[in-house]
C-alpha cells in the first residue's frame, strides 16, 4: 500500500466500518462534541427514558485518545482484518453475526451487577482478539517487542 487511503479502501468492510465509527466516536468526544455519558450504557436511562441509542453506541467508545485507544484501534485493524480477510473470507454476514452475538452477549451480561460497565467497546475488541487467537493458535506472537508467544496464549496475556 502506498497511501493511507489505500489502505483503508483495501479494509474489509466490517472491520473497516467499526474501527471507523470507533474512531469519529473518540475523536468526537476529543472535540467535546458530545459527552461520554450520553453514549453509556446506563440501564435507568434506557429503561426510564427509553433511550435506545445507549444498546449500541457503548460499543463505539474505546476511550479517550490515549496508548491504549491506539493499541485497540490496531487490535481492530489487525485481528479483525485476519478474521474477515481469513476464516470468514467471503462470508461477510457470518463476521457480522458473529459480532452482533457477541455485542448481544456482552449486553446481557452487563445486566448482572459485578459485570456491569458503562462501555463494551474494549469487551468487543477482546473478543475479536479471543475469536483471532483459536482461529490462528499457532501464529507467533511478539508482546512489545519482549515476549514471543503462541497467538494461542495472547488473551491470556493480555489479561495479566
Amino acid at each position: 500500500m502506498s497511501s493511507p487511503a489505500e489502505f483503508y479502501s483495501s479494509l474489509p468492510p466490517i472491520s473497516k466500518t467499526y474501527g471507523t465509527l470507533c474512531l469519529f466516536f473518540t475523536t468526537a468526544n476529543q472535540f467535546g462534541l458530545y459527552h461520554p455519558k450520553y453514549i453509556a450504557l446506563i440501564y435507568e436511562r434506557l429503561f426510564l427514558h427509553f433511550e435506545v441509542w445507549r444498546l449500541i453506541t457503548n460499543f463505539f467508545f474505546l476511550g479517550q485518545f490515549s496508548i491504549n485507544f491506539g493499541i485497540r484501534l490496531l487490535m481492530i485493524a489487525r485481528y479483525g482484518v485476519q478474521l474477515e480477510n481469513g476464516p470468514f473470507q467471503r462470508r461477510t454476514a457470518d463476521f457480522l453475526w458473529m459480532m452482533i452475538f457477541g455485542a448481544f452477549t456482552l449486553l446481557a451480561l452487563s445486566v448482572i451487577p459485578w459485570f456491569r460497565s458503562p462501555f463494551l467497546g474494549v469487551s468487543l475488541v477482546f473478543m475479536l482478539l479471543y475469536v483471532w487467537s483459536r482461529e490462528f493458535p499457532n501464529a507467533n506472537i511478539n508482546i512489545y517487542g519482549l515476549v514471543s508467544l503462541k497467538a494461542f496464549y495472547l488473551p491470556w496475556a493480555m489479561l495479566a
